[in-house]
């Protein structure tokens, strides 16, 4: 069976975060993409420009034309950008029994620019968090969600998790790619499962969407595999992604991470 899967995001008109990402990633592990668009941002490699959000009450509407036709296995949630939509897409997915939810708290773009207005992080912990099956925070992401400012370490990434999964949510998957150290080393806990997941770290500037890249390859997965094993073989996914970045050449900021490397080749 070939799985529907569904993202709900922003918009990057450069191709390397965003909806666009998601579909890209989505379609390489072989899932049907389907996508809801929240809101429309001037963004490129080097920065977000502006976005503008669209109305709650059409991003529910573009979710019920989704989900009264086709049959969903998995949803991602990216960009949410304001407590509105978060409601609105919080009662549409609840409304049809949506299932296999990876929420990927999206709140600041790679360039620093704020995705999330400050009044919606309440409604994305409430709202939105005990839906999905997972959430995959970075540190920054999961410093707002606990609502705490202290520094990172390893350690402190371990001790954080419980915290996070008493949010609601069935399972986190904690980011450690802002701590320092020649590995990137991620954090999977839930029912029964504490596992650390490491790679080698790359050394590339063209790291663009990778959150949006994993969580999408999580939700791909899903219908297929356990927890365990899609959050695996997503990090591999992104981690191939990452090492053949360098046959790229998009744009002159942080460019985007190689979605298709496994049919393209080098060559393109």
């Amino acid at each position: 069976m070939i799985a529907n899967v569904l993202t709900i995001a922003g918009t990057d008109p450069s191709g390397g975060a965003g909806i666009q990402a998601d579909i890209k990633a989505m379609s390489a592990l072989g899932a049907y993409s389907c996508s809801v668009i929240t809101a429309v941002v001037a963004q490129n490699t080097k920065g977000v420009r502006s976005f503008q959000a669209l109305d709650p009450d059409f991003v529910a509407a573009q979710i019920d034309a989704v989900l009264d036709d086709l049959r969903i296995d998995a949803v991602k949630i990216g960009m949410i950008a304001n407590a509105g939509i978060a409601r609105a897409v919080a009662d549409r997915l609840r409304h049809h029994g949506a299932r296999n939810i990876v929420l990927d708290p999206v709140m600041v773009a790679k360039s620093g620019h704020a995705l999330l207005d400050p009044e919606a992080v309440s409604a994305v912990r409430d709202s939105l968090v005990p839906l999905a099956r997972v959430i995959t925070p970075n540190l920054p992401e999961a410093a707002v969600l606990l609502d705490r400012d202290d520094g990172w370490t390893a350690e402190t990434m371990q001790t954080a998790l419980p915290a996070l999964l008493t949010l609601g949510s069935e399972y986190v998957l904690l980011k450690g790619g802002h701590l320092a150290g020649a590995e990137s080393t991620d954090l999977l806990a839930g029912p029964e499962v504490t596992q650390t997941l490491r790679a080698p770290r790359i050394a590339t500037t063209n790291d663009h969407g990778t959150g949006c890249t994993l969580s999408s390859a999580i939700a791909a997965l899903l219908p297929h595999h356990d927890m365990a094993e899609a959050v695996a073989r997503a990090k591999a996914y992104l981690h191939a992604a990452l090492a053949e970045s360098v046959s790229l050449d998009v744009g002159h900021g942080h460019g985007p991470v190689h979605h298709f490397h496994a049919f393209w080749g080098s060559g393109g």
